[in-house]
């Protein structure tokens, strides 16, 4: 089978190292892919939002499988374009239809589908611009903190959590009036403030069937403890030590099935991944947002997890399999801390010069912000690379990948050092 994976981050790179080990994998291409992706398949200088050029290389290179890693695409419907093509409809893709998409495409959307199948989540409302007094008054009337979420696509930067009622309808004013996120702020979620602890949920379903993958916890905050500016993601542990049975039963009775169960419900043609961002309160979970694919850097915390044949499950749920696929998951847990250039997640520099990669052993390195030049590493990014670990637990996992990121260098590195640290 050859594949296609579109996609450049660190994700991708997870995806590509999996999906290289199968089988019935004879040709891999990553687009654009990265430095990491290069060493295990061939990377095609195509963006994943340029239909054109992507239907180009499923003809070119005999694609039978695509996969999406991330969301832009799937939002504007790369699914519904391939399908739709006489020439590539008998091409599988691993990724939703677009208007499946819009749980993440469309904060609206995701809220509306909760509250239609009585999933939970947070009190909330939407408002537009001309709404702009009416959504000061919601504010007034319900207690900080408040949460502002951009309906829209921004880049993870559309959320905002402030304490202030005066702060939040200057916020407010700025997103709805100024446009601070662009269309993405056309419309705004104010929604009530969830204290909980957070941890992140997966499955693969063909929109029927579902198959549970492993789950993560993540840390966005660039500081220590948890501070500063949100970031795409500092670092992950799977599974949460947190995560009981009782809990994964609450979760799936309560969230994963009727979800599954809403997609045939809503007649949502699903087919791929589906992320849970879910927040435990007193032991209660409640969907924070729902993402259509694979998160990063928690993809590669979870997935080296699994012991199955990574191709095979994703083919299986083309081929009406996946109700009798045999998952099998490493017991041990994982760790992955994410390297960063000093300065992220606001202005940093690149090019810098990475070297003692060759001197990891026990760990894996997922490329993102890397460039290959002349044969040398160097930066190409805020999140550089990810360094993920198996261990006994996660304590044992978080040791070994600290271990390995002393052997790596570049200029003005910076990494967390206390992933895991609440738990």
């Amino acid at each position: 089978m050859n594949v296609l994976i579109l996609g450049s981050g660190g994700r991708e790179h997870c995806f590509a190292e999996l999906i290289s080990e199968s089988k019935n994998c004879d040709k891999l291409f990553v687009a654009p892919g990265n430095s990491g992706t290069g060493l295990i398949a061939e990377n095609l200088d195509i963006s994943p939002l340029d239909f054109d050029l992507v239907k180009g290389a499923i003809i070119k290179h005999n694609i039978q499988l695509v996969v999406i890693g991330p969301e832009d695409p799937l939002v504007r419907g790369i699914h519904d374009f391939i399908i739709s093509d006489p020439i590539m409809k008998e091409v599988k893709v691993i990724g939703p239809k677009q208007r499946a998409a819009q749980l993440e495409g469309s904060k609206d959307f995701a809220k509306d589908f909760l509250n239609r199948h009585n999933i939970p989540t947070a009190k909330h409302k939407t408002f537009t611009s001309a709404q702009f007094e009416e959504a000061c008054e919601y504010i007034e009337n319900n207690d900080p903190p408040y949460v502002l979420k951009a309906d829209g696509l921004a880049a993870g930067k559309g959320v905002l959590i402030i304490d202030n009622a005066n702060q939040a309808k200057d916020e407010l004013y700025q997103m709805l009036v100024n446009s601070k996120f662009g269309a993405a702020s056309s419309s705004v979620v104010i929604e009530e403030f969830l204290d909980g602890i957070e941890l992140s949920c997966f499955v693969l379903t063909d929109g029927k069937n579902y198959k549970i993958l492993p789950s993560a916890k993540d840390y966005k905050r660039i500081g220590e403890g948890d501070t500063g500016l949100n970031t795409g993601g500092m670092g992950a542990i799977s599974p949460p030590p947190f995560l009981t049975s009782i809990i994964k039963d609450k979760i799936e009775k309560r969230i994963i099935y009727p979800t599954i169960k809403g997609f045939e419900t809503d007649n949502l043609d699903y087919i791929g991944f589906l992320f849970f961002g879910l927040i435990l309160v007193s032991g209660d979970p409640y969907v924070i947002e729902y993402n259509v694919r694979m998160g990063d850097p928690e993809t590669q915390v979870v997935l080296p997890r699994i012991n199955s044949d990574f191709l095979e499950l994703l083919n299986s749920i083309h081929t009406g399999c996946l109700s009798e696929f045999d998952l099998q998951v490493n017991e041990n847990s994982a760790a992955t801390v994410v390297m960063v250039s000093g300065g992220y997640p606001e202005i940093y520099e690149k090019n810098k010069l990475i070297k003692g990669l060759d001197k990891v052993k026990k760990s894996k390195v997922y490329h993102a912000g890397v460039l290959k030049e002349k044969g040398l590493l160097k930066t190409n990014g805020g999140r550089v690379l990810a360094v993920t670990s198996l261990g006994e637990d996660v304590n044992r996992a978080l040791e070994t990948s600290y271990r390995s990121i002393t052997k790596i260098i570049f200029k003005n590195q910076y990494y967390r050092k206390d992933i895991g640290f609440d738990l």
